[in-house]
């Protein structure tokens, strides 16, 4: 006697057999820790400047505008996300999957990058603060 010779005289048995696997199919599947939708931190990096008694639409014209063109020519940026308040500038940077965030050299080797802030404005002293 062969082994499908059992399940051809049985075919009752059979299809409760292949019900139990089934079952034991679906329930071992629900039971996965898969998840459809995966929680994952893409790399991220965010910029702060301050420019103390700017108005808001000061920061986003000379500052959060400036430091915007800037960022565009990183490579890899995947999106870009800024607000400008009174005083400060808040500049979210957000990279491809891919993008190493823990190697800060990356940043000083993009050519378009100065590293100076020559485009920014700069807070003047008065002759009491000096």
């Amino acid at each position: 006697m062969n082994f499908s010779e059992s399940f051809i005289r049985r075919p009752i048995a059979t299809c409760l057999l292949m019900l139990a696997i089934a079952m034991f199919g679906i329930l071992a599947y629900r039971a996965l820790p898969v998840s459809d939708l995966p929680q994952v931190d893409s790399p991220t990096i965010q910029v702060s400047a301050q420019l103390p008694g700017a108005s808001p639409q000061t920061m986003a014209s000379s500052v959060t505008t400036v430091l915007e063109r800037q960022f565009t020519a990183i490579a890899s940026l995947d999106s870009m996300i800024s607000s400008s308040n009174l005083g400060g500038s808040n500049i979210t940077l957000q990279f491809d999957m891919n993008r190493d965030i823990d190697a800060p050299q990356w940043m000083y080797k993009q050519p378009s990058l100065p590293r100076s802030p020559c485009c920014l404005p700069c807070r003047r002293l008065r002759h009491s603060e000096r």
